[in-house]
């Protein structure tokens, strides 16, 4: 296939996205069965443009003020890619295997620029009325946070201590552009691709089979240190899901301790059980998914408990991108309402001396500062510690500053650090007496 197919392809994968509301990963997967002549780098090349598309929808709608799929594809080529308006414009000629020649007022719209300058939101490719909370949260640098989070993101990995160094991966991962992390010692990075050009295929890599590493953002790699999950601790990591965070909490108890792994749906929790053997790791005990009766015997009983909690998504809206637009005000009360579920399910678990870690990959206060200032309002028997103090226990290292005013809790954006926006609370339950 040629670049004009690719931009045909991405147009009718958009329209399925739009028309009919589908998750793109899944509308690509479909396009890709029905055109099983298509092969492995023109389906990494539709893939990217049609992300490409929708992490920026909102500003090239308004460059070409028109939000059809043809008219967002031209401007992403153009705008994203680094083709020429003219040559974009020949190459929507209504071949076979090309789109349709564009309108007169797409064409135009390609090749002159709008004059008047774009509201922050649409500059900042977020939805319009998430406004005011990435306002109340970042202020003047509301529009700079949205455009980070339209970024392509970065592949990050962490070296799994338990049978590898960093630089052991550095070296097996050289030919890729790795580079280690900023904040975690455990972290290296292939930088994004751009254009057409395939992401690589790390999991294919022998040490991935090996044990030696596994996909993780760098922030999440953060939150984990964070849990400051030492040797021969009980934790309980209550939304371990396919057990990112849990597999990093057991490298750095170092097999030790015991770690329980719960989460209330089957399916997300079941990859983790081949994650662990390939891994190495010995000190995880997976719970029975949806079996609340198991977490109520740990009651009081856990030095750690970890809520990765549901939660938007914003924060990874680089890797996800047609989510930000299907977010609406009703599913976010949604998941206020898990959280807060959530958080009363955890304080339970914490003995006292104990801490419970609030985690998630959102960059909306209503998630994140306020659902902790909610929390500890109604259990006075919790403080926060600052996440720069935690990070000093076990980390030679100065701490990420958060990229908000949230006290002794830690925002990470794309902006600030380089990372997914995670978000970090670290609350300690009082000692009795």
């Amino acid at each position: 296939m040629q670049l004009g197919g690719w931009a045909q392809a991405a147009c009718e994968v958009l329209a399925e996205i739009s028309d009919r509301h589908r998750p793109a990963a899944l509308a690509l997967q479909d396009w890709g069965k029905a055109h099983r002549f298509a092969g492995a780098r023109d389906r990494a090349a539709i893939g990217n443009l049609v992300y490409d598309v929708l992490r920026k929808r909102a500003s090239l709608a308004f460059a070409m003020e028109d939000e059809r799929p043809e008219a967002l594809v031209a401007a992403a080529l153009t705008r994203l890619w680094g083709f020429k308006a003219a040559d974009v414009i020949q190459l929507f000629d209504g071949s076979k295997h090309a789109p349709q020649p564009l309108p007169p007022a797409q064409a135009e719209r390609l090749l002159t620029p709008r004059a008047e300058a774009p509201p922050d939101w649409v500059a900042g490719d977020y939805p319009d009325w998430l406004g005011e909370a990435f306002e109340a949260n970042f202020g003047a640098f509301a529009r700079a946070e949205g455009e980070a989070l339209a970024a392509r993101a970065p592949i990050d990995l962490r070296v799994n201590t338990l049978k590898a160094d960093r630089a052991k991966v550095l070296r097996a991962l050289l030919t890729f552009g790795a580079e280690p992390t900023q904040f975690s010692p455990f972290g290296v990075r292939l930088p994004a691709r751009q254009g057409a050009a395939r992401s690589a295929h790390v999991e294919a890599e022998p040490g991935h089979g090996k044990g030696w590493f596994e996909v993780q953002d760098e922030g999440s790699q953060i939150a984990a240190i964070l849990c400051s999950a030492t040797p021969r601790l009980q934790v309980a990591d209550i939304c371990a899901g396919a057990g990112g965070k849990t597999l990093a909490l057991a490298a750095t108890m170092q097999n030790t301790g015991q770690i329980h792994a719960f989460d209330a749906d089957a399916q997300r929790l079941r990859p983790m059980f081949e994650r662990l053997k390939r891994a190495g790791v010995r000190n995880v005990q997976v719970l029975h998914p949806g079996d609340f009766s198991q977490l109520g015997r740990l009651a009081a009983a856990m030095d750690r408990v970890v809520i990765d909690a549901p939660c938007t998504g914003s924060g990874v809206w680089r890797r996800r991108p047609d989510t930000k637009w299907r977010l609406t005000p009703e599913s976010l009360k949604l998941r206020l309402g898990e959280q807060r579920g959530l958080l009363a399910q955890g304080a339970a678990l914490v003995k006292p001396g104990g801490r419970l870690i609030y985690i998630t990959c959102s960059v909306l206060g209503a998630e994140n500062q306020q659902q902790i200032a909610g929390f500890l309002a109604a259990n006075p028997e919790f403080r926060t510690v600052a996440c720069s103090a935690v990070w000093r226990e076990t980390q030679p290292t100065d701490p990420p500053e958060s990229a908000i005013a949230a006290g002794d809790m830690l925002q990470l954006t794309p902006l600030r650090h380089g990372t997914d926006g995670f978000f970090v609370a670290v609350l300690e339950r009082r000692p009795s007496g």
